[in-house]
């Protein structure tokens, strides 16, 4: 039967014209064809005339390379898989070839020309414009964010720093050369990430960034996670906080652009200097030895396969996987516990009866979650 013209209407509608996700791209620079990707929410459309927050993302050292598609693997890209609802933006990853650095002049001009071309093609909004990346990425995105101060709503970076690994004698500027990235970005919104144990990029790096910014009357944060050694990236992208963070900030638009959207003078951010230090795991409490009977005992999941058992040793409290590893549980509540050893997200969360004895106990991460059953004790057991 021929679809009717109203009909085909709302299928061209309902169909979008441009394919979305993780796309191949290449660019050519100088008459050399580099490879790298975008990613388009699933309801950009390319004909809506919808303006798109856009997201430029250098990655780390170890996904250099040649075949445009290791960089989507970690960091911004994997929070994205995750959790797609929170990333409403185009997404631009260049990829930085092997043996050279993201401060290299010709991988600054190849990440900013992907930059330019997506943001061209994809209806990107040049007032929310957005900078991160993570370790090699970092010291990228410092020197993207100081040689182009007025194109970046917001710049976001995990694990990064100035004093490049492969340049030592940059220390020997410790004293002055914050205080230049300071003055280049002025209140151009920073938020920093670090792990506290970080063996390859000190945290130092990010400590005297933000001491220079706070001197300077900028606009930073610096989150420094307790206990995070070099992958603090993970947990960062992963802060729900931080899309919304990008987003609550945008460049001030040129007076004609004012007076066609009609709007008032955009404020410039204010001054400002946070810093937390973000503990891994929330302080432990003490159960009550019959708050620990209860929780004790054998889970399966519905095939009747066993998941979990939780037992009592020495004073601790345990969680014996079912392939038999062992790893040492805290109690956040009576029936909330975390694994010491884990995932700062990692659950596992106590279900209750009436009376408030334990019939299950539900393992809920970042991404998904399972239910397992407590096994009832024998009779006379």
């Amino acid at each position: 039967m021929a679809l009717s013209s109203a009909a085909k209407d709302r299928k061209s509608h309902t169909e979008p014209p441009q394919e979305t996700g993780f796309l191949n791209r290449s660019i050519e620079l100088s008459g050399v064809s580099y490879r790298f990707q975008v990613y388009l929410p699933e309801d950009w459309r390319r004909d809506d005339r919808r303006l798109w927050p856009i997201v430029l993302f250098l990655h780390g050292r170890g996904e250099r390379g040649f075949d445009g598609m290791w960089q989507t693997q970690f960091g911004l890209p994997q929070a994205v898989r995750d959790h797609p609802e929170r990333w409403p933006f185009v997404v631009v990853m260049p990829q930085c070839p092997q043996d050279q650095h993201w401060t290299d002049p010709g991988t600054q001009e190849l990440a900013m020309a992907a930059l330019d071309r997506e943001t061209a093609e994809f209806h990107g909004d040049p007032d929310r414009t957005y900078l991160t990346g993570l370790s090699l990425g970092g010291y990228g995105a410092w020197e993207l964010a100081r040689l182009y101060p007025h194109r970046w709503a917001a710049v976001a970076i995990a694990a990064g720093g100035i004093f490049w690994s492969y340049a030592p004698a940059r220390w020997q500027q410790a004293s002055t050369l914050p205080a230049e990235y300071a003055r280049a970005l002025g209140r151009t919104p920073i938020w920093l990430f670090h792990g506290t144990d970080d063996p390859v990029v000190a945290p130092r790096q990010s400590e005297l960034m933000y001491e220079a910014f706070k001197a300077a009357g900028g606009h930073i944060r610096f989150w420094l996670y307790q206990g995070l050694k070099h992958d603090c990236w993970t947990r960062a992208y992963n802060e729900p906080e931080l899309p919304r963070w990008l987003l609550e900030h945008r460049l001030e638009p040129p007076p004609s652009a004012k007076a066609a959207r009609g709007a008032g003078k955009e404020m410039e951010p204010p001054a400002l200097a946070e810093r937390l230090v973000i503990p891994l795991h929330p302080p432990a409490i003490r159960l009550t030895q019959a708050q620990i009977d209860n929780l004790a005992g054998e889970y399966f999941e519905p095939n009747n396969v066993a998941a979990l058992t939780l037992f009592w040793q020495g004073e601790r409290f345990y969680g014996r996987d079912r392939y038999g590893q062992i790893s040492e549980l805290g109690a956040e509540s009576p029936s909330e516990l975390f694994y010491f050893d884990g995932s700062s997200l990692s659950r596992l969360i106590a279900q209750r009866d009436a009376e408030g004895r334990i019939i299950a106990i539900v393992f809920r991460d970042d991404r998904h979650e399972e239910r397992w059953e407590k096994r009832k004790p024998a009779p006379g057991n």
